[in-house]
């Protein structure tokens, strides 16, 4: 079975579960990558393990940040595709400086 964030594709609109924007699917892996994410070690092993999304994020001060597998509702697809999270964007993890 895919899961949701094997479906996602760069460029859809992220929102979280208050349907606030957080930002821009920047890159895609499914689940069982060996691509390591730019967070801290533990969570890049929990996000490797889940697969994750880099979402490019949205505001003058917003950096990037991961959102698990695990972390991803609903994907519509399409032209104008949106992924909806089930958490907060406080809930993300936070790209490294």
């Amino acid at each position: 079975m895919q899961t949701p964030v094997g479906i996602a594709v760069a460029g859809m609109r992220v929102v979280d579960s208050t349907g606030a924007p957080v930002g821009t699917v920047s890159a895609v892996q499914p689940a069982g990558t060996d691509v390591r994410p730019d967070v801290v070690a533990g969570i890049a092993e929990h996000l490797m393990v889940t697969g994750y999304l880099r979402i490019d994020g949205t505001g003058v001060l917003s950096n990037d940040v991961y959102a698990a597998g695990t972390q991803v509702g609903a994907i519509t697809d399409g032209e104008h595709g949106v992924v909806e999270l089930l958490v907060h964007r406080e809930g993300l993890h936070r790209a490294a400086p």
